[in-house]
């Protein structure tokens, strides 16, 4: 498979909540992280979804927020994954931020270069990927 979003996360499937409309799908990753996304029911029945079946969860870049000290903060985004900026390439107009997990995963973002200035991105330096769970694209092969 080849496609444009930056981030790809390869696992199986470790939950599956149903609701009414949609269904929230959790995803660990060969590392250890988990990734969730929210997805349709018809879209996880049509997928074969199931615990423990491998999966793929997709998120571009542009989807990914950087947060730095939220130590103080809570969020309701589902996927808050801590780690640090392994590489940090500015531009005129946005950055390029790559976060890496302790797991050996990385979350690459772009966001505004005024806000990584306003952030003190630089490597090494604590931060974690913001993705709301709707942002996830959940994938299954056949």
């Amino acid at each position: 498979m080849k496609i444009s979003a930056r981030n790809v996360f390869e696992g199986n499937i470790s939950a599956i909540t149903a609701g009414p409309v949609s269904a929230e799908v959790e995803l660990t990753t060969v590392g250890g992280d988990r990734i969730v996304g929210t997805i349709t029911q018809a879209s996880a029945a049509s997928l074969g979804l199931a615990v423990g079946k491998p999966a793929v969860a997709l998120v571009k870049a542009s989807s990914v927020m950087v947060m730095t000290d939220g130590s103080d903060v809570q969020l309701s985004a589902r996927n808050c994954l801590a780690g640090s900026v392994k590489k940090y390439v500015p531009g005129p107009v946005s950055a390029e931020v790559v976060i890496g997990l302790p797991g050996g995963a990385e979350i690459f973002a772009s966001i505004t270069r005024e806000a990584a200035g306003d952030l003190g991105i630089k490597e090494g330096l604590s931060a974690t990927a913001v993705i709301k769970a709707s942002s996830v694209i959940i994938g299954a092969r056949r």
